[in-house]
């Protein structure tokens, strides 16, 4: 690296940054189905019993497939001014409405979270014989009909399966979450399951799958198409399956589950959790409102996962939402936390742009002694080390910077992208979604102008005209490359761009005030 030409590090800073900003999205990042209705399983599959799930029993591993079901009526309705949920003859919970504006789809309808396929709160009990009668059998309510807005209700589901009755007895909360106690007479082996993820924010930004969160405090996440049947787990106390924004999950914090991590025809990842005679537990549907689920636990908010970069996020995410109870505007909080993070890593790129300045004060006795030390590297290696130690410059201070930095924009990036709270979230005029792209594509071109701007203030001294295209290119690639990404995360690299070209504008005029004192003194 100490060879190389001042340019070529930045250049070489700058498409490490790049690269490694399109490995981490292709590698760690599910991308979205090629058939979106490969991701659930339509009812005329389950009804032709073509769908099968690996479920073990306790000596080994049984094939289940469901049972033709009959009906599908909805047996209880559960309102609350934050929801509306069915329960359907099978004891699952068939839909999850969200009645809040900020939620509704782009046709205005609402949004619904469960999927036509695995549904929360299915049993499935390892005795063929038993399952397949348990899908024909319905459950039998207390009521049709509870209204949770004021205060939580309870519900009672038994179904009677010949010698054996299962018992259900679910309290439902305003917030979307659950408490479950299910009772088998006769002590049937079975498993519960949270369902399969909802499937509304499949995109190409987030992982979609399972959260399993161990007992102690670490976490597995199980992308779709990367589960094998048959993964067991048994120190889990928070199993959550999730798309970007959303989580249907089960939970017990005074002692563990024993999950069994299985799969659907499309690869999706299943979750089921071993049953028990007597089995209590609680549950949460809905969005991965950090405040929301840090009121029922704080540890929920695990499942708001941030990937490699989660130990900066998460921090990185109480202060932004410190920042908005502050001001009151999502979008500002974004500009706000920015500037702050350049002022605290201000010292950093000072000196980093300082170096960059007395570099390509350097550049005509580098090229000199390039030329005179042609066909030597050592002697020309040790006469560029004694050159920058006579002039206090640092090779590498160019580009450290800029490395030093990817993890704080990568932690960002994930925060912008999984925080639920932008969604329907305005900032000004045009913005009035931070969670999705600019319709009008100006964050991108601002953001894409003020790199360019940036490029012609920071110091290069090109030698080789390939190098120099690439970098001019760069601001153009990137605003293409932001062109479809959310509106919170694109404002944030404006704002940065902004700083930077502050900050660039103020160390060029200090470095040549400062080599204009030193042409004096030496007259």
């Amino acid at each position: 690296m100490d060879k190389l030409s001042t340019q070529k590090r930045v250049l070489i800073a700058t498409l490490i940054s790049f690269a490694f900003f399109i490995a981490y999205e292709y590698f760690y990042i599910s991308k979205l189905p090629k058939n979106e209705q490969n991701a659930t399983l339509s009812a005329e599959q389950i009804s032709n019993n073509t769908h099968t799930t690996q479920v073990p029993t306790n000596t080994e591993s049984q094939s289940i497939s469901n049972a033709p079901i009959t009906t599908n009526k909805t047996l209880v309705i559960i309102k609350s001014d934050k929801f509306e949920a069915n329960i359907d003859e099978l004891g699952r919970i068939s839909k999850f409405y969200l009645n809040e504006n900020k939620y509704k789809l782009e046709d205005d309808t609402r949004t619904q979270l469960v999927t036509d396929s695995l549904k929360p709160l299915e049993i499935r009990f390892s005795d063929n014989s038993l399952n397949q009668l348990s899908f024909v059998t319905p459950f039998v309510a207390d009521k049709s009909e509870i209204d949770v807005t004021s205060e939580p209700q309870v519900v009672t589901l038994t179904q009677k399966l010949n010698d054996v009755i299962v018992t259900k007895k679910i309290t439902f909360y305003k917030s979307g979450k659950y408490d479950i106690s299910i009772n088998v007479s006769n002590d049937a082996d079975y498993f519960i399951t949270t369902g399969l993820r909802p499937s509304v924010a499949i995109d190409a930004y987030t992982v979609h799958g399972a959260l399993l969160r161990h007992a102690d405090n670490k976490l597995s996440v199980l992308e779709d198409g990367d589960v094998d049947a048959n993964e067991k787990y048994n120190d889990i106390n928070v199993a959550a399956a999730s798309d970007r924004y959303y989580t249907s999950l089960l939970y017990v914090f005074d002692k563990t589950f024993n999950v069994v991590m299985s799969v659907d025809d499309a690869k999706n990842a299943l979750i089921f959790i071993k049953g028990s005679q007597n089995f209590n537990a609680s549950g949460y549907i809905g969005p991965k409102t950090n405040s929301v689920l840090k009121s029922i636990d704080e540890r929920l908010s695990d499942v708001v996962e941030y990937g490699w970069f989660t130990f900066i996020a998460k921090p990185m995410f109480k202060f932004l939402d410190f920042l908005h109870n502050y001001i009151g505007n999502w979008g500002w909080a974004i500009v706000a936390l920015t500037i702050i993070i350049r002022v605290v890593l201000f010292p950093l790129t000072y000196k980093g742009m300082l170096s960059m300045n007395k570099l390509k004060e350097l550049a005509p006795k580098m090229k000199e002694l390039q030329t005179k030390y042609k066909g030597d590297p050592q002697k020309l290696n040790t006469h560029m080390m004694e050159l920058y130690k006579k002039h206090n410059a640092n090779p590498m201070g160019g580009c450290l910077p800029i490395l030093l930095q990817i993890p704080i924009f990568f932690a960002i990036y994930r925060v912008l992208l999984n925080a639920i709270e932008l969604k329907g979230a305005e900032w000004i005029l045009w913005i009035n979604d931070l969670s999705v792209m600019d319709p009008f594509f100006v964050l991108p071109i601002l953001m894409g102008a003020t790199m360019f701007l940036q490029q012609k203030l920071t110091p290069t001294t090109f030698t080789d005209p390939m190098q120099e295209k690439i970098m001019k290119f760069l601001p153009l690639i990137f605003t293409f490359f932001f062109v479809t990404f959310p509106a919170g995360l694109t404002l944030y690299w404006f704002v940065n761009n902004v700083c930077s070209v502050i900050q660039q504008i103020f160390v060029n005029k200090l470095f040549e005030k400062q080599k204009n004192k030193n042409a004096e003194a030496k007259v």
